[in-house]
């Protein structure tokens, strides 16, 4: 099986390469970081990442859910939380982008890898309901 290519956004460049080298010893790719919402989302256009381990504050304009959001409007890909934010009003936020799951900081790497084992199978079961629909309705108009 083809391990799975994570993009991570977090805007700390010390942490994100933590990250980065967490998710290398689990076994996954990561074709790239990313420090900003804009960023993050051009990243996920260039990588087609199988999931964005996505950080909620991020420098710039954009923050971790305006990317979410976008991401997975645009590109479809899920979105796994990563963050020290736990608050009531930033999780109703995170809520709406329908995230695979949201991670507090700090984090164990177990915690890490079950979630994003849980997140790639609920879209890879997504992904077959959606091109088995696509199939019956095909064969259905033919």
């Amino acid at each position: 099986m083809k391990k799975a290519k994570i993009l991570v956004v977090e805007d700390q460049n010390i942490v994100a390469l933590n990250i980065r080298n967490k998710l290398k010893n689990l076994g996954y790719s990561v074709p790239a970081t990313a420090a900003t919402g804009e960023e993050a989302i051009r990243k996920a256009e260039l990588t087609s990442a199988d999931l964005v381990l996505m950080d909620i504050m991020l420098k710039g304009d954009m923050d971790g859910i305006s990317a979410a959001q976008e991401i997975k409007s645009q590109f479809g890909i899920p979105i796994l939380y990563l963050t020290a934010y736990t608050d009531e009003e930033t999780l109703s936020r995170a809520k709406l982008t329908e995230p695979t799951g949201y991670i507090s900081k700090p984090f164990k790497e177990e915690d890490l890898h079950s979630n994003i084992e849980m997140a790639l199978h609920k879209n890879r079961l997504e992904m077959g309901k959606k091109r088995q629909n696509k199939i019956s309705c095909s064969t259905f108009q033919s």
